[in-house]
């Protein structure tokens, strides 16, 4: 029986944003193929029961409480990676002899104690944090917030250079990390995001808005929203479908007085699949370059156009899918040439997506690299 342990940086249920749909979406492919998961996550409140769509793709989960001291964001550690360290952790890994499997930088400050303990280490690696950070930084307009974010990325930019050398593989996301992890080390394999979507969806030739959808408590999104919102401004015509469960008072107040743009929330899967469906097209929009969004598989899947700028991703067979403007120009362009045109691209989406990005073909490909 092939066993791993997979060290989560949050309960990733439900898979509502982009790491955790990654998470989810992973465990549940390897256990399609009959790895036993052994999943470890760090909460914010441990969870009075785990939800049977968990329990149904794991063999165990075992739950551990982030730390909330603020003196640790004096560490020369990452914030984010500090606080979730465990002495319990420790001692759930030791009793079951497994490979290990971390999700992320942030849940990787346990490995200097499991060094000489047999272990066969793995990371996936979500984001270039380093990167990630400098981005959150310059696009966050609070400035205590854009400091604490500034000094994050320098410590990763130590951090992750240090460490990436320990893992026996480093699984990337997309082209752009696959290059800066095999710059520092030569473990660096590219497995791109599982996105739980099966098949490409039939859909009619038209639909009746655009769509533009996201966690809007990050500020990479809220920035993209504004300029989404200042086009939409200029084409009162056209209707935009605001979709998200995080939108601030502000936004709300704003968007109420725009006569051509609502926010609706999103709730549960059923619902953003349903928004997805009736969408004409999908605004995705990113100021920070780290790789292929998830937010890009599920448009492309079960949507119409999809407009996109440079930020989206970097995979040139995705962008062959899209719609692409480099500025606000050009994507307002792309917005009026595609609000006229019927969507007949289902065919060709079904071409790429359904045969190269595949979570099944991903699971077996890392399994292959672990086992």
């Amino acid at each position: 029986m092939k066993q791993l342990h997979l060290i989560s940086f949050n309960y990733p249920y439900p898979p509502s944003y982009g790491g955790i749909i990654d998470v989810y979406y992973k465990i549940k492919a390897l256990s399609d193929i009959g790895i036993k998961i052994n999943l470890h996550c760090f909460t914010d409140t441990i969870p009075e029961t785990v939800d049977p769509e968990i329990k149904s793709i794991t063999e165990n989960v075992f739950f551990y409480k982030k730390k909330k001291n603020p003196l640790h964001y004096f560490s020369t550690v990452p914030f984010a990676a500090v606080i979730r360290n465990s002495d319990e952790l420790f001692k759930n890994l030791m009793a079951i002899q497994a490979p290990i499997l971390f999700e992320g930088l942030q849940t990787t400050p346990i490995i200097s104690r499991l060094k000489n303990k047999g272990y066969k280490l793995y990371l996936r690696f979500h984001n270039n944090e380093a990167e990630y950070y400098k981005g959150l930084s310059s696009s966050e307009k609070n400035i205590f917030k854009k400091i604490i974010f500034k000094v994050e990325s320098l410590k990763y930019t130590h951090y992750q250079k240090k460490l990436l050398k320990e893992f026996e593989g480093v699984f990337c996301l997309s082209e752009k990390e696959f290059n800066e992890v095999h710059s520092y080390s030569n473990n660096a394999r590219l497995i791109h995001i599982f996105h739980g979507n099966v098949s490409v969806k039939s859909l009619g030739q038209k639909g009746d808005y655009f769509l533009f959808h996201g966690d809007l408590s990050i500020s990479d999104n809220k920035k993209a929203l504004e300029e989404t919102i200042s086009m939409f401004k200029k084409l009162p015509q056209h209707q935009l479908v605001v979709a998200s469960d995080r939108a601030g008072e502000d936004l709300k107040k704003k968007i109420n007085q725009i006569a051509n743009i609502s926010l609706v929330p999103i709730e549960t899967t059923e619902n953003l699949h349903h928004l997805f469906e009736n969408a004409h097209a999908n605004i995705l929009l990113s100021y920070q370059n780290s790789g292929t969004k998830v937010k890009l598989f599920n448009a492309l899947y079960n949507s119409r156009f999809v407009i996109i700028n440079q930020n989206i991703t970097d995979d040139s067979a995705l962008m062959g899918l899209c719609h692409f403007g480099s500025n606000s120009d050009e994507i307002l362009q792309r917005i009026t040439e595609t609000a006229t045109r019927s969507y007949h691209e289902n065919e060709s989406r079904k071409e790429v997506l359904e045969r190269n990005y595949s979570d099944s073909a991903k699971a077996e490909e890392m399994a292959k690299v672990i086992f």
